[in-house]
């Protein structure tokens, strides 16, 4: 269980220094395209996949997020990543922000989904 918590704890961190390497002006911009979508999805209060779904709803939790993390944090140079590991330390003791924009925009893409789920249903029976 230790090791567990010793990971989760890493990537939390991973996805702060991620945060900050995203405003640094000496990423180029796709790393930034890139690590902003990884870092708004982990932040987001939603998940793509809802934890409710038996197995696939901890996917991203797990599988992800994870790799995300490492994809970005290859594309960012590696003096950015040094100083922000020092920065996100710090962050970590204050809390994460919400990314309520990325949490919205899932939304309602299960909004639409549901919807048409529900519309299709209607069809059949009508």
């Amino acid at each position: 269980m230790g090791k567990i918590k010793a990971w989760a704890k890493r990537l939390k961190q991973q996805i702060f220094v991620l945060y900050l390497a995203y405003k640094d002006e000496r990423v180029p911009w796709y790393a930034k395209l890139f690590t902003a979508c990884v870092v708004a999805y982990a932040f987001s209060p939603i998940d793509l996949i809802p934890d409710f779904i038996p197995i696939l709803g901890y996917l991203d939790d797990v599988i992800i997020v994870p790799l995300g993390i490492m994809f970005a944090l290859r594309m960012i140079p590696a003096e950015v990543i040094v100083e922000c590991e020092v920065q996100a330390k710090e962050m970590m003791k204050n809390g994460k922000p919400k990314n309520w924009l990325v949490g919205s925009l899932i939304i309602l893409v299960w909004s639409i989904i549901m919807l048409w789920a529900i519309l299709k249903v209607y069809q059949m029976f009508s």
